[in-house]
């Protein structure tokens, strides 16, 4: 890759991985991340799916499907080690792009993809309470502690055993009360 500065703006790339590896590729990478702590440069990791309604034997069958199989989108800040890990995860091949250097999706190619809400308005705010929907905490209340827009996270403070334990959740997991 070669030496420039770096766009310190989160931006979505495209990985070319062996087939088959796309969800494996996702785990080793998120775990690669966690372990070294660099959760502030990696924003989102997704294999694109999508339902697929099959009629057999006049019986309805849904399953998912990679939208594009062989490729991970990965929201992330390009810099020399970050590059260095999503490129030497196993069954990566590469990123999309010219050469070495990945070229990130516009914003017109991810609009057209539909897989990023550029905006998701959440009609909670931090400190209202709410409720967990579905998950290991279903039926859980608790109170927002923070939202994070970037991430479609929200943490939220749940009491459990007598103590307030932090649960990270995905926005459609709850609702506010």
């Amino acid at each position: 890759m070669s030496q420039k500065n770096y766009d310190m703006n989160p931006r979505w790339y495209v990985v070319h991985t062996y087939s088959g590896y796309e969800n494996k590729v996702k785990t080793d990478l998120e775990k690669t991340i966690k372990n070294r702590e660099l959760e502030e440069y990696f924003f989102d990791i997704i294999v694109p799916m999508e339902e697929q309604i099959e009629i057999k034997d006049g019986k309805k069958k849904t399953n998912l499907k990679k939208v594009f199989p062989g490729y991970v989108l990965i929201k992330m800040i390009v810099t020399e080690q970050t590059w260095y890990i999503v490129r030497n995860t196993r069954g990566v091949t590469g990123f999309v792009g010219s050469g070495t250097d990945p070229i990130p999706l516009t914003d017109d190619e991810i609009r057209s993809m539909g897989f990023e809400e550029l905006n998701i308005n959440v009609d909670y705010e931090v400190n209202d309470q709410v409720r967990i929907m579905n998950g290991a905490f279903e039926n859980f209340v608790g109170s927002v502690q923070e939202i994070n827009k970037e991430k479609h996270k929200v943490k939220v403070l749940v009491s459990m055993f007598g103590r307030e334990t932090p649960v990270e959740l995905e926005f459609s997991q709850v609702q506010k009360i």
